[in-house]
């Protein structure tokens, strides 16, 4: 009988000290791999059997035991999210239970700003490791995304929404291209496209004037003011004269210096706006939903010319001769004393834009 309750005696403390072993190990942190990161990806529905061994392989834990039991200890066996995930560091088992319950998938930040073509959102598609810029521009000359609103796209230029984007690291130019996309369709509502349609506007008509506003104006207040200069001029058939788009027709054939010389305006293209009347075929950038709103909602002003003050902002103008004034304050006198070291003008550097 002795014999008997000592046994008992040492299987408990044997038990407990098993279980104080695997409640420390638990608390343990753990590197498998040598690597100075390793990616782990949990697919949609695998049970937390799959995970662990997953974990396991990649040497994220130590063992299947020690991970069972702190999904116990952590009460959160049924909250682990699937995704990619990044390990980096050595974890306790309860800091990679509790990084895959958070779902701290591992995503890429793709920012593509505003005003932007595709050929330039190609090339920081390339920067950001998601592969070459010539895939994305391939992807983006693919106008079946959003042929339902523009039967007319040849392309994707104007409708890939300029927004921060949280990618998987494996995201190809395709699946952003049509996130880009989706995300356009929901920003210019169809509130924005009944508003196009009652200005006599085509939805690809209200992205190109968005596009060209996008480009001249940086200053929100402006964005309807300079939407109006354009809808001025297109009511009563002026040419709109607009330096984005000659830039962006050079830009198109590689002939675009990074500077605008008088010669350029005369180049042969029918997105230059100082041959060609009306709007350009097509967009000639990225608009965001402040540009999309100023063209389908612009400002109540008769303004028809605008030039640069050099620091963000223009001076508009009714008549021809108030705008020539404003070109000499703004841009042969403001040059001429800045040349001479004076102050005349304000703002800082800039060239002249706008409409002439």
């Amino acid at each position: 009988m002795k014999k008997l309750a000592l046994f008992l005696l040492l299987l408990v403390i044997a038990a407990g000290a098993a279980g104080v072993w695997i409640y420390l190990r638990v608390g343990e942190p753990f590197r498998g791999y040598q690597d100075a990161e390793r990616f782990v990806e949990i697919p949609a529905g695998a049970g937390s059997r799959a995970i662990g061994d997953r974990l396991v392989e990649a040497g994220i834990v130590r063992d299947a035991v020690s991970f069972r039991v702190g999904l116990f200890i952590s009460g959160k066996g049924r909250r682990l999210e699937a995704g990619e995930y990044r390990f980096d560091r050595a974890m306790t088992p309860l800091e990679v239970i509790d990084k895959l319950a958070r779902g701290d998938v591992y995503v890429i930040n793709i920012t593509l700003p505003e005003g932007l073509t595709m050929n330039d959102m190609g090339k920081i598609f390339e920067t950001q490791g998601l592969g070459p810029r010539s895939a994305f521009v391939r992807a983006a000359h693919d106008p079946s995304p959003i042929k339902a609103l523009d039967p007319a796209a040849r392309d994707l230029e104007g409708y890939l929404f300029p927004e921060t984007y949280l990618l998987p690291r494996r995201t190809d130019a395709a699946r952003l291209v049509k996130l880009m996309t989706d995300r356009f369709e929901r920003v210019f509502t169809p509130a924005l496209r009944e508003a196009a349609q009652a200005r006599g506007l085509t939805v690809r008509q209200a992205v190109t004037l968005a596009s060209i506003v996008e480009k001249e104006a940086s200053r929100p207040e402006e964005r309807p003011i300079v939407a109006a200069v354009y809808e001025n001029r297109l009511r009563i058939g002026m040419a709109l004269q607009c330096d984005p788009t000659v830039i962006y027709a050079l830009d198109r054939v590689g002939k675009y210096t990074g500077n605008l010389r008088r010669d350029d305006l005369a180049f042969d293209s029918p997105y230059n706006t100082y041959r060609y009347p009306g709007l350009p075929p097509g967009p000639i950038a990225s608009p965001g939903r402040a540009s999309l709103e100023a063209a389908v909602h612009p400002a109540q002003v008769d303004f028809l010319y605008f030039v640069s003050r050099n620091d963000g902002s223009h001076a508009f103008a009714r008549t021809l001769e108030e705008h020539n004034q404003n070109v000499q304050k703004w841009q042969v006198q403001y040059f001429r004393d800045k040349r001479a070291g004076g102050a005349g003008g304000a703002g800082g550097a800039g060239g002249a834009g706008g409409t002439r």
